[in-house]
């Protein structure tokens, strides 16, 4: 009884220094806290919580996440996206060496080149997750192991994300809503998301009603896909084109994805504009220089209608590349429905909104740039 007299006594006592603020000796808020949990009256801060991932899965993990490694193409990519690149401590090989074909590598670099190398290709190296120990591992649906076979072997929530291997469907808003929970960046992983369907929908909007009739006709080559591709690599489907509803002609074959192409459907066809990749402009070159009168003989070549896309496969799809190059096909196709748009200028707002800064300059000095291409010089 004395006890609980006493306790009564001291709880009275903080509360009525806490509610004198204007008094000169009264308690910090802090004091008032201390107080308070001394006697039991605050809850102890929660240290972990639960997420759904991308596979359906309710996975334990601790309040705050700091420590990740990316296991599987996207999961790094996504993250850097996100503002989470400062949370990684271990990356897959080859995000150890240099390279602009993925931007938010070559901007995150100086982070990435010396961190212990946790997997290959989506393939996690158990031994090497366990030497960095991290809080979470972030693993895209691209990866090369079963999520809870992984969280087995290592003892380490495995959270799961779709990632994407095109522009704006709905697995790349799905990566950036569960990285944002999962990193507790909801404001961020927000704020890009009503970004990027502003994007699609300027895109939209401008080109959606545009008749099929009154669309030029468009073939783009050079596509990598399993590595390099000269003129005959070609994609249904391609990401840039269809946010902007052009008339690509690989759309009219039974394919989907990239593939290479018979280039003899592609004189038959004649298309009015050609779009190259850079990644394959060495191998477009050679050939060019092996069968000069094939490519002589395209309307579009004749007429100087041939333009670049930076190339924006490399590991999967990098959406900010892949966004640059659909506003700057649509101002060549389209003049008209983009006259407001300077396509570089696009392209730097799409960079500063997904990387936090703006590499086109370098891209442009390394050779990658929007503008015409004359194919045999």
């Amino acid at each position: 009884m004395k006890k609980r007299i006493s306790f009564l006594l001291v709880l009275a006592m903080v509360l009525t220094m806490a509610a004198c603020g204007n008094t000169a000796n009264a308690p910090t808020t802090e004091a008032s806290s201390a107080a308070a949990e001394t006697l039991g009256l605050t809850e102890a801060a929660p240290e972990s919580r639960v997420i759904t991932d991308a596979a359906g899965r309710t996975v334990e993990i601790p309040a705050e996440v700091n420590q990740v490694v990316c296991v599987g193409v996207g999961a790094l990519r996504y993250t850097c996206y996100v503002g989470g690149a400062d949370r990684v401590i271990g990356v897959e090989d080859y995000e150890t060496k240099p390279g602009m074909s993925r931007l938010y590598n070559y901007v995150n670099f100086d982070k990435f080149k010396d961190l212990p190398v946790i997997g290959t290709n989506g393939k996690p190296f158990v031994e090497e997750i366990l030497g960095v120990d991290p809080q979470v591992i972030v693993m895209s649906s691209y990866a090369k192991q079963d999520a809870d076979e992984l969280r087995e072997k290592t003892g380490i929530p495995v959270v799961v994300v779709p990632g994407s291997d095109t522009t704006l469907d709905d697995k790349a808003y799905e990566t950036i809503r569960i990285l944002g929970e999962l990193y507790g960046l909801e404001d961020r992983a927000e704020t890009l998301t009503a970004y990027l369907r502003d994007v699609q929908k300027d895109l939209d909007d401008r080109t959606a009603s545009i008749p099929e009739e009154s669309k030029p006709a468009c073939y783009v080559g050079g596509v990598s896909f399993k590595g390099q591709h000269g003129f005959e690599g070609t994609e249904a489907y391609y990401g840039p084109f269809e946010l902007i509803h052009a008339k690509n002609l690989a759309n009219t074959t039974d394919q989907t994805g990239a593939f290479n192409i018979d280039v003899e459907q592609v004189l038959a066809w004649d298309p009015d504009v050609i779009f190259l990749d850079f990644n394959g402009m060495s191998l477009i070159k050679e050939d060019y220089e092996a069968h000069p009168d094939f490519y002589n003989a395209l309307t579009a070549v004749q007429e100087g209608k041939v333009y670049s896309q930076i190339s924006f496969r490399s590991s999967a799809s990098n959406l900010e590349t892949a966004l640059a190059d659909a506003y700057y096909a649509a101002c060549i196709m389209f003049p008209d429905a983009f006259s407001d748009i300077d396509p570089v200028e696009k392209a730097g707002e799409i960079f500063e909104a997904l990387l936090g800064t703006n590499p086109y300059e370098d891209l442009k000095g390394a050779g990658y740039e929007f503008r015409p291409i004359t194919i045999g010089e």
